[in-house]
């Protein structure tokens, strides 16, 4: 199995060779990325696995499209959002609510 930069290196070729980039744009692959999300949601409904899978992985083609696009790194926005939320304490409550402790 390849590493998840091998991945994203292999996905920008594949989109280069068929013209997504350059001749896509941001805007187009975050429609596109929704309408994925849509379909995540009707397979999470539908308890589907297979199509759940599909789904997740589309979503994340169109978002190394997205960053290629805009010359930004995904790897990079991942490491940020890390940085960001690794130190927060807390829980998730029943009701969805995350309740963040005091400090």
């Amino acid at each position: 199995m390849m590493s998840f930069n091998q991945v994203e290196v292999e996905i920008v070729r594949w989109a280069e060779a068929r013209q997504i980039i350059p001749n896509s744009t941001p805007a187009a692959q975050l429609l596109k990325m929704v309408s994925e999300v849509g379909e995540l949601c009707d397979a999470e409904g539908k308890k589907d696995i297979f199509d759940i899978e599909d789904a997740v992985g589309d979503i994340v083609v169109c978002l190394i499209n997205y960053c290629a696009l805009r010359d930004i790194s995904l790897i990079k926005c991942l490491n940020g959002a890390y940085e960001t939320i690794k130190d927060r304490k807390g829980r998730l409550m029943a009701d969805g609510t995350f309740v963040k402790d005091a400090r």
